[in-house]
């Protein structure tokens, strides 16, 4: 899971011209701590401990019932997640409205179907649209200046593109260094062209109520784009070295090709 999530990220990131391997790296970056390292889409309540990544959506909604009932989510105001609206994605999107502006965002719709978040090519359009559009906090890969925001203060510091004050900003700072340092060595530029991905929508066995509707676009996992003309180049070298960042040798990814 961890090729196929940054496989994804690393097309979805060249699709959508983010050239800079800076703003690449802080994508990645986020995408590790927010799955734990996972680097694909998850749900929420999925935490690095658990063996099964892929619990049932009534599992999730019962976790996060539980947590609600003792207090343990002081910040959540009414429960969104009981008709099926909770997380999804390497960077998760909650409640039915932000399933909507995302779907728009990235053209898919989301709302139609909230499970194809966990498809690991349409995760990374959400990560990497969403982080340089600010669809997450309104704040934009553009808005910083990198490297020198990494070590700014909370108030300014690019963690806040996805979350809020969460104590995570060193430990964000450093996976981005490593991934900066890994893509750049393997060749990530601004000449990059990335090749068409496509790939099947999956199948929603539990769908939120109130998306059981006739969806006014058909949901699709991938747009209709002109095929670039050259591939995005050493993409596996892109992906031996992000995983190198993460697991600390190249030994691990090289035997996977």
């Amino acid at each position: 899971p961890q090729v196929a999530g940054m496989n994804a990220i690393l097309y979805a990131a060249a699709a959508a011209g983010l050239v800079d391997a800076n703003h690449v790296a802080n994508v990645l970056a986020q995408v590790r701590r927010e799955t734990g390292g996972y680097m694909s889409p998850i749900k929420e309540t999925v935490m690095p401990s658990h063996r099964d990544k892929n619990p049932s959506d009534a599992e999730v909604i019962k976790r996060l019932d539980l947590a609600y009932a003792a207090g343990k989510l002081p910040w959540v105001k009414a429960p969104y997640w009981r008709d099926g609206w909770f997380g999804r994605g390497p960077i998760q999107v909650t409640t039915k409205a932000n399933y909507e502006r995302v779907g728009r965002a990235i053209g898919i719709n989301l709302a139609y179907d909230p499970s194809l978040a966990l498809v690991p090519e349409i995760g990374a359009k959400i990560a990497v649209i969403g982080m340089r559009d600010g669809l997450f906090t309104g704040k934009r890969l553009a808005d910083y200046l990198f490297p020198d925001a990494l070590g700014a203060a909370p108030s300014k510091n690019p963690r806040r593109i996805v979350n809020g004050k969460d104590g995570s900003d060193v430990e964000v700072a450093k996976f981005h260094r490593q991934f900066h340092k890994a893509l750049v060595a393997a060749g990530w530029d601004v000449r990059l062209e990335a090749p068409l991905i496509t790939t099947k929508p999956v199948v929603v066995t539990e769908p939120p109520h109130e998306a059981r509707q006739t969806p006014t676009t058909k949901p699709v996992a991938s747009q209709n784009q002109p095929e670039a003309k050259h591939k995005a180049p050493g993409i596996v070298a892109l992906i031996a070295a992000a995983s190198a960042a993460i697991y600390g040798g190249w030994h691990w990814i090289t035997s996977l090709f």
